[in-house]
């Protein structure tokens, strides 16, 4: 089957791989996918065992051909902001990390609303694209993430917080790894996520966001999947990002700014650009004047994104006034643009601080 990941020696397929329309060619009749599917991901059922309307023999072969044991959490950490950082270990002894973002929750009265949560995924152990400024790529690649290694974080997650199956969440493809360096997986996890048979994550509210290889752009608009996405773009001239983000070499900034124009997205949204703002190298008005220019006639949305420290790094934080400065310049310029606050700082589970790491 296509997008698994290769290098796997396990036997034993990993059921979270695989669509319902799969799992119904694998069973007959058809309905008992849907089955499978509801205590998958409805209930969140990993034990074959407890699937009650599925029948004895059914059962029987499940467990001689599937695990649901590919991916395990290793470690869970908890910020002070609510924001929870899991590592999961995979079956060849690996591990990788996911975040739990708890975004906001608001007044109504004397009520607080529900509180809303985005789910921070990552698509490889490791990441060949090596941005001057990120934790993850510094230990180099190791493989991508299958799409169940990559679903089976939702899954935990949602388990582990007693999320109901209808519960709202928004999915970005923003942790460990280029999203479209592993393209077959990542596009055939967002249908698996997106199924309204089981986890009913719709596209529209699962973000994609790329250091810019600019034909897996092209490739992913015309799949015109409904997702949304996000450039992390950090300079506004080649010499600069080339610097921060190597991929800049082989795809530079116009020839991604000029795919981009051509992707496909809901009229109710914008593209995003993602711009880490490090002290004294991307953080002054005369960026802000260059990025203004380069974003004319998208219908664009930047978040400033301040830069998060971590060991062996030579760059700092900005100060917040030199942001504001920034975000305000654009503001009134007429581009919608927002300061992204940070979460997990505490727990090294803010963005560029992801990494494979041990369960100690």
């Amino acid at each position: 089957m296509r997008g698994l990941n290769p290098t796997s020696k396990n036997t034993m397929r990993n059921i979270y791989d695989y669509t319902l329309d799969e799992l119904a060619r694998e069973f007959r009749p058809a309905y008992r996918a849907k089955q499978i599917y509801g205590w998958l991901y409805h209930r969140y059922i990993d034990d074959f065992d407890l699937m009650s309307n599925v029948s004895k023999e059914l059962r029987a072969a499940l467990k001689e051909s599937f695990s649901t044991q590919c991916v395990t959490i290793l470690k869970i950490e908890q910020s002070v902001d609510g924001s929870k950082k899991y590592l999961f270990g995979t079956h060849d002894g690996h591990s990788y990390e996911a975040v739990l973002l708890q975004m906001r929750e608001e007044q109504s009265g004397e009520k607080a609303s529900e509180a809303r949560y985005t789910i921070c995924l990552s698509s490889q152990i490791g990441c060949r694209v090596g941005c001057a400024f990120c934790l993850t790529g510094k230990g180099g690649f190791v493989r991508n993430l299958s799409a169940g290694e990559i679903v089976a974080q939702v899954v935990h997650i949602k388990r582990d917080n007693g999320f109901a199956p209808q519960k709202g969440l928004n999915i970005v493809f923003m942790g460990m790894g280029e999203p479209l360096d592993n393209f077959e997986n990542v596009v055939r996890a967002i249908g698996i996520l997106s199924s309204k048979d089981g986890l009913s994550i719709a596209p529209r509210r699962q973000t994609i966001s790329t250091s810019g290889i600019a034909p897996r752009i092209e490739q992913l608009g015309k799949l015109n999947l409904g997702v949304q996405l996000a450039l992390s773009l950090h300079a506004v001239n080649d010499v600069l990002r080339s610097k921060l983000v190597p991929m800049n070499r082989s795809y530079n900034i116009r020839e991604v700014l000029d795919v981009l124009r051509h992707f496909p997205i809901d009229s109710r949204k914008r593209l995003l650009f993602e711009y880490i703002i490090i002290k004294d190298v991307n953080d002054d008005l005369a960026s802000a004047k260059e990025l203004l220019r380069l974003l004319n006639g998208f219908k664009a949305k930047v978040n400033l994104i301040l830069f998060n420290p971590h060991e062996g790094s030579s760059f700092a934080r900005p100060s917040m006034e030199s942001v504001r400065k920034f975000q305000e310049f654009l503001l009134s310029r007429g581009l919608l643009c927002t300061v992204r606050e940070s979460k997990g700082l505490d727990i090294s589970a803010a963005c560029g601080q992801l990494r494979e790491k041990s369960a100690c």
